[in-house]
């Protein structure tokens, strides 16, 4: 697997509750971990036994050196540019006692990563390639080449950055945030939205993550909706990287959608019962386990109407 996107240094503020405006908070406790859309989703897959590669920008500060730390104690490859004089990308998240995430971030434009930092090689000679599309055009340059080699493409957005159309063109599998389809179709009901992203772009799959509300996605013939796994929750932020994390490693065993998307709930919903993006990253014995007997939330979405 193969990962062009973003990579974070996330600082994360535990909250008794969230502040109003002009007040003042103590908060419980702070940390600061390693986190990004695809940094996370590679250090959860390479966790589970694949090899991976990450290609990206960082800063040649000390959030940088936690980053290259972490990919070589986990043993995913780093095809990184370390940017002189500059600060790695980083976020401020604050979570409330629910485990629910505020995110502020930053991101120096100079970590922009652009279609010339590509090496093709890096790209072709992977088995999946997954974006976020932060970085557009280097976005659409490395999922043309996979396209090319006939190499599935993965995206994960929750924005309509700039040129995305012609990225999601070149996307096989498209998981995107629940509010991504209404942002770009302006279409707010799922149940249409997916299908007209599945007929717009020629995805094999649409489909969107809901958070409790658990994934509906749509094959081009039925929807598969999953409940999500109703588990202790101690912080959120991470659980869509791994979601897509989970998603990707079902793909590569072949599994049948419907078992890559409750493999990837169960995931994700182990991942929010720690600190952290990657805090909660848990075996594959102990999400099959949690997928066998694991208590759920109620659906999002009623299908048998769709």
């Amino acid at each position: 697997m193969v990962g062009v996107g973003l990579n974070a240094t996330d600082t994360l503020i535990y909250l008794p509750e969230f502040p109003a405006p002009g007040s003042k908070i103590g908060f419980r406790a702070a940390s600061v971990l390693p986190g990004g859309q695809v940094a996370t989703a590679l250090f959860a897959c390479q966790s589970w036994g694949m090899r991976t590669r990450y290609v990206g920008k960082i800063g040649d500060d000390h959030a940088g050196k936690i980053h290259l730390e972490q990919f070589a104690a986990n043993g995913v490859e780093p095809q990184v540019t370390m940017v002189p004089g500059c600060a790695s990308a980083q976020s401020f998240i604050l979570v409330d006692p629910q485990g629910e995430r505020t995110v502020l971030w930053r991101r120096d434009e100079r970590l922009d990563l652009h279609a010339g930092d590509l090496n093709r090689e890096w790209i072709v000679n992977a088995r999946v390639l997954h974006v976020d599309g932060s970085d557009t055009a280097a976005a659409i340059t490395a999922a043309s080449w996979a396209r090319a080699a006939g190499i599935p493409t993965v995206a994960d957005l929750d924005e309509v950055y700039p040129g995305v159309d012609a990225l999601l063109d070149l996307i096989d599998y498209l998981i995107v945030s629940r509010e991504f389809p209404s942002r770009l179709l302006s279409q707010k009901d799922l149940r249409k939205s997916l299908p007209l992203l599945q007929r717009r772009f020629g995805s094999t799959v649409t489909a969107a993550t809901l958070g409790s509300g658990g994934v509906l996605a749509w094959d081009g013939k039925q929807f598969h909706s999953v409940c999500a796994y109703r588990v202790p929750v101690v912080d959120t932020t991470g659980a869509g990287d791994i979601f897509h994390a989970g998603f990707i490693y079902g793909l590569l065993r072949g599994w049948p959608l419907r078992r890559q998307l409750e493999f990837a709930c169960a995931a994700a919903a182990l991942n929010c019962m720690a600190s952290g993006a990657r805090g909660g990253v848990r075996s594959i014995m102990e999400i099959e386990r949690l997928m066998l007997d694991g208590p759920r939330y109620p659906a999002a979405f009623d299908i048998s109407q769709a």
